[in-house]
């Protein structure tokens, strides 16, 4: 109640004479006055265990803390074989081989590597065209997987789609959506 006193009596001075003063004045006894109520006081009591008593407390509290289910539990074609297991396959290749790249790049002056644009291109010209394809397909798939999935999940974050027919479904959708990609960056581009 006195915080509340003290905050009413300041507004009132600071509506009576609006100065850069009353800021200075004015600021330490709000101050304490919000110390002295919010501070609070508890009993705390220890005690002293032997290293025995010590782990059998530990013991009976790691007995009451809830267990999350083994991954047995769980249909493997929702958790292992899912798309969203496959987002973070797809992730990982991906970020894996940003960071293998931009560090072959980086040390490619030092170790003699040649990693140029021209080079890779020249490269590239030289493979038969079924590898060549493979390869745009090796590279195009995960991306296009992780960007369609990556969609799902934002449509989720809207709290839409959790019911098990729809997932099953848009999980279809994202697997038809990241081949139509893939096929469409490999042979059209």
């Amino acid at each position: 109640m006195s915080a509340q006193r003290v905050g009413i009596r300041a507004l009132q001075q600071a509506t009576a004479k609006p100065n850069a003063l009353f800021l200075s004045q004015n600021l330490p006894r709000l101050a304490l006055a919000i110390n002295a109520t919010s501070s609070q006081t508890r009993d705390i009591s220890t005690q002293k265990f032997t290293p025995t008593e010590a782990q059998s407390l530990l013991a009976a509290q790691r007995r009451r803390r809830p267990v999350s289910p083994h991954l047995a539990a769980y249909d493997y074609k929702q958790t292992w074989f899912g798309a969203s297991i496959w987002t973070r396959i797809t992730g990982q290749a991906l970020s894996t081989s940003l960071y293998a790249f931009s560090i072959a790049y980086l040390v490619a002056p030092l170790t003699g590597w040649h990693v140029e644009s021209a080079t890779l291109a020249e490269a590239a010209a030289t493979l038969p065209p079924i590898l060549k394809t493979g390869l745009k397909a090796v590279v195009a798939w995960p991306f296009f997987f992780h960007f369609s999935n990556g969609i799902r999940h934002l449509v989720w974050d809207t709290a839409r789609g959790f019911k098990k027919p729809v997932i099953q479904q848009t999980s279809y959708l994202v697997l038809g959506a990241s081949i139509v990609g893939t096929l469409g960056a490999v042979f059209l581009l």
